[in-house]
């Protein structure tokens, strides 16, 4: 248990840091991500939106770190926003929407994200003490 909760706090700083970045310099990010300013009133409205996103989610990993089987449907909800952002980003790679230099951490990272919640996850472990315990 202990090895998940250090995950989610790991999770939680990177959505943290993600958030504040998305909020409060979305020109930053687009720069970061070498994103092209065809419409920049509605892209750093996007990107704010992101930075909410981010945010709840650092919040969520905050708490399932603290206690994950009490907070296993923000693990849940984790493993389902990485594998959308996976399977987007390898449809935008495949369709030229993105170049692998803009994107390269979220072509692996929410794959390792998915399996490591997915091995760690409360239930399944739970399950595991379970039989051996029979």
């Amino acid at each position: 248990m202990r090895s998940l909760r250090v995950i989610l706090m790991v999770i939680a700083v990177s959505q943290l840091v993600l958030g504040v970045l998305f909020l409060a310099a979305p020109t930053l990010v687009r720069n970061i991500f070498q994103f092209e300013t065809a419409e920049p009133g509605w892209t750093d409205w996007l990107m704010v939106m992101m930075g909410g996103r981010f945010l709840g989610f650092a919040y969520g990993m905050y708490l399932a770190a603290r206690d994950p089987s009490r907070h296993v449907a923000w693990i849940n909800a984790m493993i389902v926003v990485q594998a959308v952002d996976w399977i987007a980003t390898v449809i935008h790679l495949a369709t030229g929407d993105v170049r692998l230099t803009q994107v390269p951490t979220t072509v692996v990272m929410p794959v390792v994200a998915v399996v490591v919640l997915m091995w760690l996850h409360p239930g399944r472990t739970t399950a595991d003490t379970f039989a051996r315990d029979r």
